[in-house]
């Protein structure tokens, strides 16, 4: 079949879809883009936010517009939590956040019933209580020929229960992915000529929990690192918690991780944080910031921010700027806050209006630009090894192990390491002199 997909939402969604990629391409099938005809389209889908669940239905409803006849299937973390109403849609298989092989093995099913006019015209739905779940689904590594990074889901679920957040109901309780298969997992794909890896999962500041044996993140992170020492190694998204004096000693010691750390923080607000149900407070979260600047060389310290949250007033965004300002984050994602039915904070009193929130996000993103733009600027004059990815707008473009984005002209650069000279700023990506036929790491 040709099948076509596309993918809504977080990084852990992108590794499952690439493993559906790999999986479909070894069954013998032909991937497709999503904007064109195809006999089967595969929507991967987001919860996170009420507006990802609209995007998810208008994706449905585009690829069932294109294509009338094609098979149509949906899975991930929108039609985990909503199969009944992505049913609705007149879509012919549903599925959810885990059983990945199998919702590939029920296409293929549907689309032999079709052929042999077995099709019984209603929608397959198998979709599991995901605070069931005990084990951890391994699925294949990395992704198609010609990406010069891969991600590897060391972690599912989450049990934080922020009180604006329905994905613990979407993924369900911690599983990790056992040590000496992520070890087997790295060194694979370092053999595949892969240049760099990243630990991605739902929440991988809780890896081991489920083991019970004292294991930890610091662990996992040794041992892959340990595994493929060729290989960048780059963390996903981490709770302050688990940034320790012991957590950055171990790490420093090691060479190919990244110095980049995405800090999870919300809301630079106690009370904020507080009715988030947040596991720390400013001051422990600093102390994180704290640790990483002490520990790794100018690093790259990312957050993501929630501006409107119900309930927060004038002073309290002001005292979260002011926040913002003290760590002086590299990058940041900033979202106003979306109201999302099935969580506590949808029904909390003093919901903000769109246009304040609007209005604090601008506020917000024009600290993020001039914070972003400082350290950027700190750089300039300076070299960085930047990892190649493909060529944009007559130059190469890659990132350096602190996830700068960096330009240079050069030849044939796909899936090489350079050091390079930064020569000046350009918005929020760096700009380097032409890069020297010397001192790669090629394919």
């Amino acid at each position: 079949m040709n099948i076509a997909i596309c993918t809504l939402g977080c990084k852990v969604n992108q590794y499952e879809t690439q493993a559906m990629e790999t999986e479909l391409v070894r069954r013998g099938h032909t991937l497709v883009p999503f904007d064109g005809p195809a006999d089967a389209y595969l929507i991967n889908t987001c919860t996170v936010t009420a507006v990802s669940d609209k995007k998810s239905r208008q994706l449905i409803r585009r690829a069932q517009k294109q294509a009338p006849h094609a098979l149509v299937g949906v899975c991930g973390c929108y039609a985990q939590t909503a199969p009944e109403a992505v049913a609705a849609l007149g879509v012919d298989l549903v599925a959810g956040t885990g059983g990945r092989m199998a919702f590939l093995d029920d296409l293929e099913r549907l689309a032999e019933d079709r052929q042999a006019a077995r099709f019984a015209g209603e929608p397959v739905v198998h979709v599991d209580n995901a605070l069931r779940r005990r084990a951890f689904e391994q699925l294949p590594a990395g992704g198609l020929e010609g990406r010069t990074r891969a991600m590897l889901k060391v972690e599912d679920g989450c049990v934080n229960f922020c009180t604006y957040c329905i994905i613990p109901y979407a993924r369900g309780p911690i599983r990790s992915l056992p040590l000496e298969e992520a070890k087997v997992q790295a060194a694979r794909l370092a053999a595949e000529g892969y240049k760099e890896i990243v630990l991605t999962g739902i929440e991988i500041s809780s890896w081991g929990m489920d083991f019970r044996d004292g294991s930890g993140l610091a662990d996992l992170v040794e041992g892959v690192c340990q595994a493929a020492p060729g290989l960048r190694v780059r963390l996903g998204s981490l709770e302050p918690r688990t940034v320790t004096e012991d957590f950055c000693r171990r790490l420093a010691r090691l060479p190919n991780l990244c110095p980049h750390f995405h800090l999870s923080m919300q809301s630079g607000c106690d009370a904020v944080l507080k009715r988030m149900n947040r596991k720390y407070d400013t001051q422990r979260y600093y102390e994180s910031v704290r640790l990483l600047r002490v520990s790794f060389d100018r690093p790259g310290i990312t957050t993501d921010l929630i501006v409107g949250f119900p309930g927060e007033t004038e002073a309290e965004f002001t005292e979260t700027l002011a926040f913002v300002e003290k760590c002086a984050f590299t990058a940041m994602h900033i979202f106003p806050y979306s109201r999302r039915t099935g969580t506590p904070a949808a029904a909390m009193d003093g919901q903000t209006p769109n246009a304040v929130k609007e209005d604090r996000a601008h506020r917000a993103g024009a600290l993020a630009k001039k914070l972003e733009e400082a350290y950027l600027d700190g750089w300039v004059g300076h070299t960085l090894p930047v990892l190649f990815e493909e060529e944009k707008d007559g130059l190469w473009r890659g990132h350096a192990p602190n996830y700068v984005e960096v330009y240079a002209p050069g030849e044939a650069l796909h899936n090489v390491e350079k050091t390079v000279k930064i020569t000046e700023r350009q918005g929020s990506r760096l700009i380097a002199a032409p890069a020297s036929p010397s001192g790669d790491r090629s394919n």
